[in-house]
């Protein structure tokens, strides 16, 4: 299920970095180390009252450098920054909370944005911060000549207010659209500018085989085809990277991360593109993060390989970089391939059709437990203090990725390594192409089943 896009909009030092901890409830700082990835951090999933969503730190509007509001900037300069970083933050939201600082009051930048805000279709939350007293709450008040309704008073620091305003938010998230071709087998395309998702795209399409017809996206200006691939249904989610003319902009990079979270979140399996001239970026890294924490279905194509020298090592030694900096490991699909000349792109779409039947695959009952009888025979258990794990029973619990739980003594003493080493058990077996397992230990209960 795809989860809606909550952006955090304003000015520096309003506090927009410490709302975005509070609400997600912990502190992340700019650049975190993640099991699995690294990168630059600009979002978060967070919950309230059942609702998930996706909540993102847009960062301080800025003016060539210099930040907006000072007071060697222009109100020209101003207005063309609100324009272009505003517009940015705001295109892949489904929702924006304008953050202003209730304590220093408005500015002429506040009032730029909430013009920028007014001429959108999305919804706009607005909220004072640095609210910490009644003679400060009322000063809020001047927050409604933005014409922007009613500004909530917060205080991000100690928490005030924060019930309230995600209320608001929540109330404000897109409802799911019912019609979501729940028939097809939804595939996204995703990577960054200029690595060639438009070439592989209309290559895709062009096969003689394809049937097309387009229907607008969910995005704003993303279009989902609709395609016909031997008897498979298929919706295709287009990603394009956003551009400027003449050249890629740092922080129009930074924020084309938003669209292809929108495009993971939908999607079944996920198509992630590289460039073979580059390598792995960070911004790569960012969206291959994502893919990996919603547990998707995903073939890495490596593409431009036609401008690569190559030898009888070449494959291997790029697989082995690419799965090494991305922390994917040996069950995700690697094609080499050329949207240019064609090369290998007729495996695409039957590699990604492969992975999702994988992430559908059920290992009966008996099979698993006989698998893990014969591991723990193989390799026995760890023990920690004299005491020794022990396997009860295992079962798988849903599909879509494959949820295994297993029963044990103490779920306490199931290390990592002994983890691993049961799904490599399982994808030996089974393979598991493409897609994550998900596993859970549980100590048994009296009234469960020992077998």
């Amino acid at each position: 299920m795809s989860k809606a896009i909550v952006a955090i909009v304003g000015r520096p030092n309003v506090g927009k970095s410490a709302l975005f901890n509070r609400l997600i409830g912990r502190s992340i700082a700019i650049v975190e180390d993640v099991p699995g990835t690294t990168r630059d951090r600009i979002y978060a999933d967070a919950e309230w009252s059942g609702a998930a969503f996706t909540l993102v730190d847009t960062g301080g509007l800025q003016v060539d450098g210099m930040l907006a509001g000072e007071n060697n900037a222009t109100p020209e300069m101003l207005v063309d920054q609100v324009h272009h970083q505003a517009q940015i933050a705001i295109a892949e939201a489904d929702v924006v909370v304008f953050l202003v600082d209730g304590k220093a009051g408005m500015t002429a930048t506040d009032q730029n944005v909430a013009d920028l805000l007014r001429r959108t279709k999305k919804p706009v939350i607005l909220a004072a911060n640095k609210i910490d007293g009644e003679s400060r709450r009322l000063a809020a008040l001047e927050f409604y000549a933005l014409g922007l309704g009613d500004p909530y008073a917060i205080s991000a620091l100690h928490g005030l207010g924060i019930g309230d305003l995600l209320d608001a938010m929540v109330a404000a998230l897109p409802q799911e659209a019912a019609d979501e071709d729940e028939a097809s087998v939804k595939i996204a395309i995703v990577g960054r500018p200029n690595v060639g998702k438009s070439s592989l795209f209309n290559t895709l399409l062009g096969e003689d085989r394809v049937i097309v017809s387009d229907m607008p996206g969910t995005t704003r200006d993303a279009i989902d085809t609709h395609i016909e691939w031997e008897d498979q249904q298929l919706l295709l989610i287009d990603t394009a990277g956003i551009r400027r003319r003449g050249h890629i902009d740092p922080g129009i990079e930074k924020y084309s991360v938003l669209r292809a979270l929108k495009a993971i979140s939908r999607a079944d399996v996920v198509l992630l593109l590289l460039d073979a001239t580059e390598m792995v970026t960070a911004q790569d890294a960012h969206v291959a993060g994502y893919i990996l924490e919603e547990e998707k279905g995903v073939v890495v194509l490596v593409n431009k390989w036609d401008l690569i020298e190559k030898d009888s090592q070449t494959i291997v030694e790029f697989t082995r970089r690419i799965r090494a900096e991305l922390q994917f490991l040996d069950y995700v699909p690697v094609l080499f391939i050329s949207a240019k000349t064609g090369k290998r792109v007729d495996l695409v779409l039957s590699t990604a059709l492969r992975v999702r039947q994988q992430r559908l695959l059920r290992v009966p009952t008996a099979e698993l437990n006989q698998l893990v009888q014969d591991a723990t025979i193989r390799h026995a258990p760890p023990s920690k203090a004299g005491r020794r794990l022990k396997f009860y029973y295992a079962t798988q619990v849903a599909v879509d990725p494959p949820h295994f739980v297993f029963f044990v003594n103490d779920a306490r003493l199931v290390h990592f390594s002994y983890q691993r080493y049961i799904e490599n058990q399982l994808r030996e077996r089974y393979e598991f192409l493409g897609t994550p397992l998900r596993f859970t230990f549980r100590n048994r209960t009296d009234g469960e089943p020992e077998k």
